[in-house]
């Protein structure tokens, strides 16, 4: 699902010449790349994405390929603590937890806040609080971008397998209408198979039904 979320990405970026449309408003934007330019970014993502190896090995390729300079050493640390400081400040009081993990960064959207009851659509009052993650991501943009849907084990599986990747492609979708490059990005559901809590209690099916983006700097190899 990863590889085909960005290869369809790549594919939309490229072979769509240089416009694209916003999916929120359906208004054609014109890009700021020339024609020539832009082919020739695509041409070197695409091969970036033949290079075997593993999906975020793959997408590190592709944006490397496509001029999207790769972290190494000790900037990757300082690059990660600027980026979490940022998000920090845009998200406080939000409702959305900042969490550090090794050069990872990981986002956690309680699905209260984010969406209604069995819905995937993002709710417009969140909107604004995307907006600020957006501010943050396109400053920064010497990271991949994962977006993970997770629900709790309440109804059936395929149901909530199906929730839970809709749910990630929501949110993937209206970041990339704010700008943010779909080749950094990944959409996966996880359905019930990943709880952060117990699901016998409310207050933890609660936090197990989540959005979670994780973001990881792009490194070179």
């Amino acid at each position: 699902m990863i590889k085909k979320f960005i290869l369809l990405a790549v594919a939309a970026t490229y072979l769509s010449g240089c416009t694209t449309t916003d999916p929120y408003t359906g208004q054609q934007k014109m890009s700021n790349t020339s024609g020539g330019a832009l082919l020739g970014a695509g041409v070197g993502a695409l091969a970036g994405l033949a290079v075997g190896g593993s999906p975020v090995g793959r997408r590190n390729a592709a944006l490397i390929g496509a001029g999207v300079g790769a972290l190494a050493g000790g900037a990757i640390g300082n690059y990660m603590d600027q980026q979490e400081s940022e998000l920090r400040a845009q998200l406080q009081g939000t409702g959305i937890s900042v969490t550090r993990n090794g050069d990872n960064i990981i986002l956690n959207m309680p699905s209260n806040i984010t969406f209604d009851v069995d819905q995937y659509a993002v709710k417009p009052g969140f909107y604004q609080t995307l907006n600020s993650v957006a501010v943050v991501l396109r400053k920064f943009n010497r990271t991949l971008v994962d977006v993970n849907g997770h629900t709790d084990s309440t109804g059936g599986l395929q149901y909530n397998q199906d929730l839970s990747q809709r749910r990630a492609e929501s949110v993937a979708g209206y970041l990339g209408g704010q700008g943010i490059d779909q080749r950094r990005m990944s959409a996966v559901g996880f359905g019930p198979s990943q709880p952060v809590a117990s699901n016998a209690s409310e207050a933890g099916r609660s936090q197990n039904r989540r959005v979670e983006i994780q973001i990881a700097p792009i490194t070179q190899g």
